[in-house]
């Protein structure tokens, strides 16, 4: 019977073949131990030597890291191993033999390991960080399409800039400009027009040439957009998409947290509600914990969002920005002008902002203003004014970055590690 890692529950007691790669071994005069790996999960097969035949174990001992094999033996209980199970061995068949693997035991350093992305994936750890990618993902849609929300896809060649900023990958579209996208957010307006709760997940853009553990060039935003939903509504439901991503690596990712050593009792406390601090409290405890040159109207770095939720055992809203350092499609609060109807989640552990979201700005006049304000054109942006003219209502959306919500559950520090082929600024290779 042939079958995967990840099933072989199924077959206890019972004689399977499993498709694989070597991904380690040990081994000893009469018992060699193989480490296994087939995209499903990691097993390890027992050969030993007065159970098989000559030829099998000769060529247990002789597989070279990163062999692809099949194997063929019988799945029997392990309580020692993290997996629950392993292969006593009958058979192996050879299907390619590699040769001097690149990515050995022994320990690599960073900028070797991502010339070899293609081949870092391999490893135990970053199949452990993909596998709690792929939850989060799995568990967005479900969020979602259980609270009656469509999935749009906004376009990623654009012809403007989603938020008025430079920031922006230049490409040429024939005879016009055009834009890699920087966010699906104003289409996922008109959409949330049309068809009610929208959400959007794929890929985005910007030009930032920063290097810090948190940022990339290219990245993934799930990004949600609701007609008739207030700012107060919004935050409600960030809340409750947030703990149920971590509800749902919790429960499908146990072994793949084990993995990474994490700990777990930090995600457990991933539960709605979040605590709430507005920007202006935000700066006077920054101004409590040292930070004397913060000052109104400047907007938070790293350092800051890391003090902030120092002070929370959960994530953190801060609210109410001020109008001047926020889009210009945010609402303004209709009791303080200054500052809009907007938050950042924070995450715990120095991971930063997770979520970032606001009630949009609905009156159209309004929003004729902003154009003059931020120098928008006016045919460029001709489209997104029209949401505003046409049975315009109050309605709310955020965006959540994916590789930071990775890196946050992984307990990973740097983002490169948790997207397949990171786009850093000085890497596009492989």
């Amino acid at each position: 019977m042939k079958t995967t890692i990840n099933k072989v529950n199924d077959y206890l007691n019972q004689e399977v073949t499993i498709g694989a790669w070597l991904a380690n071994k040990r081994s000893s005069g009469k018992i060699a131990f193989l480490q296994l790996r087939d995209g499903t999960g990691f097993i390890q097969g027992v050969v030993v030597k007065a159970d098989v035949a000559e030829e099998v174990f000769t060529t247990a001992k002789s597989l070279t890291q990163e062999t692809s094999v099949f194997v063929t033996g019988t799945i029997v209980e392990d309580t020692r191993s993290p997996f629950g199970f392993e292969m006593q061995v009958k058979q192996i068949e050879v299907i390619h033999e590699a040769v001097d693997f690149p990515i050995t035991p022994k320990e690599h350093g960073t900028e070797f390991l991502m010339d070899h992305r293609h081949l870092w994936l391999r490893s135990k750890r970053q199949h452990a960080i993909m596998k709690i990618r792929n939850e989060i993902i799995r568990a967005t849609y479900q969020f979602f399409n259980d609270n009656g929300f469509i999935k749009i896809d906004p376009p990623i060649l654009t012809a403007t800039s989603a938020e008025g900023t430079t920031e922006l990958f230049h490409t040429e579209y024939f005879d016009q400009e055009a834009y890699l996208s920087q966010s699906g957010q104003l289409y996922m307006e008109a959409a949330a027009m049309a068809f009610g709760k929208v959400f959007s997940f794929g890929p985005t853009f910007r030009a930032e040439k920063s290097k810090t553990r948190r940022h990339l060039i290219e990245f993934w935003m799930m990004e949600p957009e609701m007609a008739f939903v207030d700012h107060e509504e919004s935050l409600k439901i960030q809340e409750n998409y947030v703990s149920y991503l971590a509800e749902s690596v919790l429960k499908h990712c146990q072994l793949e947290l084990n993995t990474l050593n994490r700990d777990v009792d930090k995600l457990k406390n991933i539960q709605a509600p979040f605590p709430r601090i507005t920007y202006d409290q935000a700066v006077e405890l920054l101004k409590e914990k040292g930070f004397d040159d913060i000052e109104w109207g400047e907007d938070f770095g790293a350092p800051h969002e890391t003090a902030i939720a120092e002070n929370f055992d959960k994530p953190v809203f801060i609210t109410h920005y001020p109008a001047e350092i926020k889009a210009f499609y945010m609402k303004p609060d209709p009791e303080r002008s200054d500052v809009v109807l907007c938050a950042d989640l924070i995450a715990p552990e120095g991971y930063g902002e997770i979520v970032g979201g606001s009630q949009r700005i609905d009156d159209f006049e309004l929003m004729k203003e902003r154009y003059d304000e931020h120098k928008l054109s006016g045919d460029a942006y001709k489209w997104y004014l029209e949401l505003r003219k046409y049975g315009s209502v109050p309605h709310s959306g955020f965006g959540l970055g994916l590789e930071r919500t990775v890196a946050w559950f992984s307990g990973v520090e740097h983002v490169r590690e948790t997207i397949p082929f990171p786009r850093l600024l000085n890497r596009l290779y492989p």
